[in-house]
């Protein structure tokens, strides 16, 4: 998508950008002033007020430092080497073994991800969870991993998915057997597992992330 904002608009968006990557915070209007060589700060808050006009900054009223660079589908134009970074919260580990009764509702941190290296763009019900266990090794996913999961996806037969099963919570594939929904272990010393009584999946996998040990 064409940008929309004027050369000097995306120089000091860009400016923005690097700034808050090398110092770890949003420059001041003074030192944007200082940058571009404008002999006040007036000419500064106008970019930044055309900036946020056009959705690509967001600040606090009143407040220092500010600024907030917004998500753009057409902002990767303004920085081409810059990687669009997000924030997906990690709600504890998950068995990938037999289930258990384990449960996790509050985040217990965040993993960083590059958007377009990852393949997927994550939304706000995507979350991550750590693997514990071998049945899922047919699948190439090992204990260690961070399965990357989407909430609310309908699964189809194949997937991988975090669900619970009669309330506990397992990784595994989804499959059906004469129409009915159960989850397949991918390692022969596990079995499959039928529900009882309740089958809820509780995300998708749509990604993996895997730290090298």
């Amino acid at each position: 998508m064409k940008s929309d904002l004027t050369q000097r608009q995306q120089e000091v968006l860009s400016f923005i950008i690097r700034h808050q990557q090398t110092n770890g915070a949003p420059p001041s209007q003074r030192e944007v002033a200082l940058e571009f060589g404008f002999r006040s700060t007036t000419a500064v808050a106008d970019h930044l007020r055309a900036l946020r006009r056009k959705g690509y900054l967001d600040h606090r009223p009143h407040q220092a430092r500010s600024l907030r660079v917004l998500s753009r589908t057409d902002s990767t134009e303004l920085s081409p080497t810059r990687p669009m970074i997000v924030d997906i919260p990690v709600f504890g580990c998950i068995p990938a073994g037999f289930a258990d009764e384990r449960r996790q509702d509050a985040s217990e941190g965040c993993i960083s991800v590059d958007v377009e290296t990852l393949g997927v763009k994550p939304t706000a019900r995507t979350f991550a969870l750590e693997v514990r266990g071998d049945s899922m090794i047919g699948r190439h996913i090992m204990e260690g991993d961070y399965a990357v999961l989407e909430h609310g996806m309908d699964p189809r037969p194949g997937d991988v998915v975090a669900a619970l099963i009669d309330n506990e919570s397992t990784l595994k594939t989804f499959v059906k057997q004469g129409g009915k929904p159960c989850l397949k272990a991918e390692n022969p010393k596990y079995p499959n597992l039928i529900p009882a009584q309740e089958l809820v999946i509780q995300g998708v996998m749509v990604a993996l992330i895997r730290k090298y040990r």
